[in-house]
């Protein structure tokens, strides 16, 4: 991430002379019109977001006739703000923009509601603003409509961020959580828990031989090559970004959503070796960690080898993996074989393993 510059923004004048957030950049009179109109608008500027009006109009009717929308929003209140690889900017874009991307939607536009705590340095904020602009032109969607509050110093943790998305849904796409059935293969799209751990990493001042770096990403390039790649076929039943409460927690979403048994082999799930070792001196389970730029998918068997090629062509998808299959058995419950012959219950986490990581 690259620091924005003061002289690179429009008529910089007035934030120069506010370094830090203050109350009046909420209040809606000049201050708030000059953070609007010379931080926020140059960085994130398309003709959509020119409009600056209550709302954005925008004329979707051509984009997916006669199909379906997908519309999904996100709070993120991840701290630090700053982490290795990545910020709570392009976290924002990136988890809307993956959550979206789950239905096999093509995103489009997102909005972007800033909570700002007092005492902000304004350089940290542009900074964000700058993560979350690079995020959406990456990510190929636009950043619309937005809205900014400020909150007095002690009342917040610097900045939190709400981001709100559509995208189109193709014709005769059918992916859901529901759609799971015996026989079906589970894949992941790569190495799990490394965002958690990067958090985790950076807040306790934890160093490690290697640095955990988080994987914040946008998936919808992948899914839509995937899509692609099996159009005459379909098959894809399920995908899921696995993220609060890592694989474990999607599997049994997915397990229960679907009344359907899960089994997955430890050895077959791809873990970072840092990632790994942190987990064996922190006392975690990989399995559990939150991940920002993998998916799970779950596809019928005659298909699943093609889609592990698929993925694994991307840039996102080189350590994809085949992990497990979807049975007739223990419905509603995922089962993991060990490294050593034997089975256990992979249970969803009955609390927050590592709180404010999105």
């Amino acid at each position: 991430m690259t620091n924005p510059s003061f002289d690179g923004w429009t008529c910089p004048i007035p934030l120069k002379n506010y370094p830090k957030i203050v109350m009046g950049h909420g209040a809606g009179g000049k201050m708030m019109n000059d953070l609007i109109g010379h931080l926020f608008a140059p960085l994130l500027h398309n003709d959509l977001l020119a409009q600056m009006g209550d709302s954005t109009a925008l004329d979707i009717g051509a984009l997916n006739p006669g199909g379906r929308l997908a519309f999904s929003t996100d709070s993120f209140v991840v701290s630090p703000i700053i982490f290795p690889g990545g910020d709570i900017g392009d976290l924002a874009v990136n988890g809307t923009v993956n959550d979206i991307a789950m239905s096999g939607a093509k995103p489009r536009y997102l909005s972007v509601g800033f909570i700002l705590e007092e005492g902000l340095e304004m350089e940290t904020l542009g900074a964000v603003v700058t993560s979350m602009a690079h995020a959406a032109k990456k990510a190929g969607v636009q950043i619309v409509t937005g809205d900014t509050k400020v909150v007095n110093k002690g009342h917040g943790d610097g900045i939190f961020i709400n981001t709100s998305g559509f995208g189109m849904i193709p014709d005769g796409v059918d992916i859901a959580a529901k759609n799971a059935r015996p026989g079906d293969v589970i894949l992941v799209s790569g190495t799990m828990g490394d965002h958690g751990m990067a958090i985790m990493s950076k807040r306790e001042g934890l160093e490690f031989e290697s640095q955990i770096i988080s994987d914040t990403a946008p998936l919808h390039e992948m899914i839509a090559e995937m899509l692609e790649a099996t159009e005459s076929k379909g098959g894809i039943h399920c995908l899921r970004d696995a993220t609060r409460g890592g694989l474990s927690a999607v599997l049994n979403e997915l397990a229960d959503s679907s009344k359907v048994g899960i089994e997955f082999e430890e050895t077959k799930v791809p873990v970072n070796a840092a990632v790994n070792a942190a987990c064996e001196m922190l006392g975690l389970d990989p399995f559990y960690i939150a991940n920002e730029g993998k998916l799970v998918a779950i596809v019928s068997p005659d298909i699943a080898d093609e889609i592990l090629g698929v993925m694994r062509k991307n840039e996102y998808g080189k350590d994809a993996a085949i992990i497990g299959c979807v049975v007739e058995e223990h419905a509603g419950r995922v089962v993991a074989k060990t490294a050593i012959g034997g089975s256990r219950v992979v249970d969803l986490p009955a609390g927050e393993l590592l709180p404010r990581i999105c």
